[in-house]
């Protein structure tokens, strides 16, 4: 009886012990949204990881995030401009409100014609670096001659490329937010008209793509007739989507220091990465004085693997584009999926210093490695004083690409 007595009793103790575990390993799916203090809008690309893990998600256009976490844990939520905070689960629902940290960036007053006090702005002000005002004077964009009417008798044919880029539109917003006008050579009309969505109808049957074309008035000259031509594709399902290859290549140069750049770099592909399938891989490369591979092609269900990679990044030295791009084509070609999408991604603002960086040499060496290896060349255009729309613009050409210039958080998560 004692034998049985002391057993029961450990028996007891061992089915409470059992009962307690879940109760001090409870794991939620926690879902919240992210604002804005200052004016309540939400938060895109909030960054909400748990502490001391490499778990998290970022937040969607509506400022809304869902991951699994545990009872107690802490959840770090980041955003650039504003102040880190950490809380506490202790429910499955957790909203938070991000203010600004005015030491994050350093803030000065910008009009159109220079550093002025705030007092005398209205409407017109703006958040740069002092970097920024340093180099205002130094980004560079390729002139071009408006084109000249021809005669249908002697020139019957007219040819248009497709082309789906909107750089330009980004760009100028970011002028015009600065209490400034863009340069003349900064605003490409096309991709002003390319920027918006239109609800073109679509191809019929097995027609691959649907022309729709408009004719109007001309409003500065009623003599002459506007044509707006417009293609729809055939759209493909997001689960029929061939795999993708990609290599990110980030310019980690001196002049990507900065939250509007390099941090912006990293928060843009932080949302890319978030609708990475299994069947997707991801390589970074980065270059400054030399290229290097930070991270070897990683399959896209390891995300939080590819997002520690990039927040270990950080900018300093000259610029040895040429490099870098070769080095991005070596790791792209070495893990091809065949009739996949395999694309190089540069994210620079075009400012290469070091090896090969005539608009010539990186044309060729673009071009080269296109026909060669098949593998297609986009670059996402960031930074602003020193932007090299010019360089950058042709690479994404002659790559068979895409150029989007990225200037907040918003425009990353559009592009």
């Amino acid at each position: 009886m004692k034998t049985f007595g002391k057993n029961f009793g450990l028996l007891v103790c061992l089915v409470g012990f059992l009962t307690m575990i879940p109760a001090c390993a409870q794991q939620l799916t926690v879902t919240g949204t992210v604002t804005y203090a200052a004016d309540g809008s939400p938060l895109v690309g909030c960054s909400v990881i748990i502490e001391k893990t490499r778990n998290g998600a970022v937040t969607d256009l509506d400022g809304k995030y869902t991951l699994k976490a545990q009872k107690g844990d802490v959840l770090v939520f980041s955003y650039i401009g504003c102040k880190t905070v950490k809380k506490t689960v202790e429910s499955s629902t957790l909203d938070i409100v991000m203010e600004d940290d005015p030491g994050s960036l350093e803030e000065c007053v910008v009009t159109g014609y220079g550093v002025a006090k705030r007092s005398a702005t209205v409407g017109r002000v703006t958040k740069v670096t002092s970097y920024e005002l340093e180099y205002a004077d130094e980004e560079e964009y390729a002139s071009f001659n408006e084109n000249k009417f021809l005669s249908p008798i002697s020139n019957p044919f007219s040819t248009f490329s497709i082309d789906v880029d909107a750089a330009s539109y980004a760009n100028m917003r970011r002028f015009l937010n600065q209490g400034e006008l863009p340069p003349d050579d900064a605003v490409r009309t096309e991709e002003l008209v390319n920027y918006f969505n239109y609800d073109l109808p679509k191809p019929q049957g097995s027609d691959p793509v649907r022309i729709t074309t408009e004719v109007g008035v001309c409003p500065w000259n009623t003599t002459n007739r506007l044509v707006r031509i417009g293609l729809k594709a055939k759209e493909i399902p997001a689960e029929n989507l061939p795999a993708s290859n990609f290599v990110f290549l980030i310019d980690v140069s001196g002049s990507m220091e900065g939250p509007q750049r390099l941090g912006l770099v990293k928060a843009s592909l932080k949302l890319l990465i978030n609708n990475l399938r299994s069947q997707d891989k991801v390589a970074i490369v980065v270059y400054a004085g030399a290229a290097g591979v930070v991270l070897e092609s990683t399959s896209g269900a390891d995300k939080e693997k590819i997002r520690e990679a990039l927040d270990k990044l950080e900018a300093g030295g000259s610029t040895a584009g040429g490099e870098g791009i070769k080095l991005a084509y070596r790791i792209a070609r070495k893990n091809l999926i065949e009739k996949g999408n395999n694309r190089v991604i540069l994210c620079t603002d075009g400012d290469f210093n070091v090896g090969v960086s005539s608009a010539e040499g990186l044309e060729a060496l673009i071009q080269e490695e296109r026909e060669k290896s098949g593998v297609f060349f986009t670059v996402l255009g960031y930074g602003m004083g020193n932007y090299k729309d010019k360089k950058i613009q042709i690479l994404a050409e002659k790559g068979n690409g895409n150029h989007a210039y990225i200037d907040n958080i918003q425009e990353a998560n559009r592009v």
